[in-house]
């Protein structure tokens, strides 16, 4: 039994800080309740019924299910329309469809939140040789790094009063970078000051991570176009493959034909009878999302309280995506961790994380993830480059019960190996 292996101050600690961490999760309680409710309620305003979870195959012509769908997202998102198909497979791909849609040759992107995601930059054309990259085909990119933890302001009005940038680009989440994530409210101060200065410029928002951890996306604060996965946050941990575009109308049928083929768009693509598991996924991401946040509470208040520094965000911050960041120190504690979070795992946990390459990653990963879907990230999963600080990037869990146990024994793993090594 996975519980009589954790060791025994750990558990003590664990035990304090249920009283200790009350008020935060009664605070994340309350927001899944808020976007529990806006979900119901745009379930019952576009009349969903059984007939909606019939497979379609071939064409994929009429399926009443796959619009209904999409208009619940678009509700949930903020956003007049949404393309969401099972054809769209990770969120890399959902953000290089909307951008090779959105951009030709001889177009600007700017990413407003400074280095993009690493698994983008060669869809970018920032390092490799790849002759479908943005840069290949003739879009210039530029960036402009944050000041802070937050946009720089005076660059971004400046650069955008030239009114030759066709896309800005925010990354909400941190990704593989040190930088705090970026609140709802940050996002809708700087497209309030893009807009003063641009008004045709397209405001996209990568929201992967994001969704429904607070009780506004980035559609209602004036985004353009919303991109994200379903294997993350809106899929729920239910829906097994999948992503999303959501944002305004115009734009919405210029993916769609990017996906589809022009005068096809949006009435095209079998949902390969996974109608259900969407509808499914997205009614339940607001308890999946509830419960990623806690378990990523309760990671850091254990991490700093065994007197670990460099814990972001701290278990008291304000928190605007699942992600959670542990600087661990050491490769060996880094590996020790990510082996103590595979061997919880409900699949695979017999499997031993080791340092190994992973395609489109610039350096050698360690990643646990023994998830009933291959590479979700609504489902407990630790990943990290093998280099110095030795950071782990940590988000899911489906259950906080689930969550709680398996943190609880990676941290008596990376305790044990530490005291075998120091003997």
């Amino acid at each position: 039994m996975i519980y009589e292996q954790i060791d025994k101050d750990l558990l003590a600690m664990a035990k304090e800080s249920d009283t200790l961490l009350k008020d935060i999760y009664q605070n994340i309680d309350d927001i899944c309740l808020y976007n529990s409710n806006r979900i119901l309620s745009a379930f019952i305003d576009n009349q969903v019924s059984y007939s909606d979870f019939a497979d379609m195959n071939g064409y994929g012509n009429y399926d009443e299910g796959r619009d209904k769908l999409e208009k619940i997202f678009a509700a949930v998102l903020g956003c007049e329309d949404a393309l969401v198909r099972p054809q769209i497979m990770s969120g890399t791909n959902a953000l290089y469809l909307t951008l090779s849609a959105l951009l030709k040759h001889g177009d600007t992107m700017i990413s407003l939140s400074g280095n993009p995601y690493d698994s983008l930059q060669e869809m970018i054309g920032l390092y490799g040789n790849s002759t479908q990259s943005l840069k290949a085909n003739g879009v210039a990119y530029e960036q402009i790094d944050l000041l802070n933890d937050d946009f720089d302001d005076e660059k971004i009005v400046t650069r955008l009063r030239q009114q030759n940038v066709r896309l800005v680009e925010i990354q909400r989440s941190r990704g593989y970078s040190h930088r705090l994530s970026l609140t709802i409210a940050k996002i809708k101060r700087i497209i309030q000051k893009i807009r003063e200065a641009n008004q045709d410029v397209i405001i996209m928002v990568d929201n992967c991570y994001g969704e429904l951890v607070e009780k506004l996306e980035p559609g209602h604060v004036g985004a353009d176009i919303v991109v994200g996965s379903l294997m993350k946050n809106l899929g729920g941990g239910i829906a097994s493959t999948g992503g999303y575009v959501a944002g305004k109308t115009d734009l919405i049928k210029m993916v769609a034909e990017r996906l589809t083929a022009p005068g096809i768009g949006k009435s095209l693509g079998a949902n390969f009878n996974l109608n259900i598991s969407f509808f499914k996924g997205i009614f339940m991401a607001p308890n999946a999302v509830k419960s990623a946040l806690k378990t990523a509470v309760f990671t850091a208040y254990m991490l700093e309280k065994l007197g670990y520094k460099n814990v972001s965000p701290a278990y008291d911050e304000e928190r605007t995506d699942i992600i959670q960041t542990l600087e661990l120190g050491t490769k060996e504690n880094l590996v020790n961790f990510t082996q103590g979070i595979q061997s919880t795992s409900p699949i695979d946990s017999f499997v031993r994380v080791l340092p190994a390459p992973m395609p489109g990653y610039p350096f050698d990963e360690v990643m646990a993830a023994g998830s009933f879907t291959q590479g979700s990230t609504i489902e407990l999963s630790a990943d990290a480059p093998v280099v110095e600080p030795y950071t782990l990037y940590m988000q899911g869990g489906l259950t906080f019960e689930y969550g709680k146990l398996s943190i609880l024994l990676a941290l008596t793993n990376m305790k044990q190996q530490t005291n075998a090594t120091h003997k």
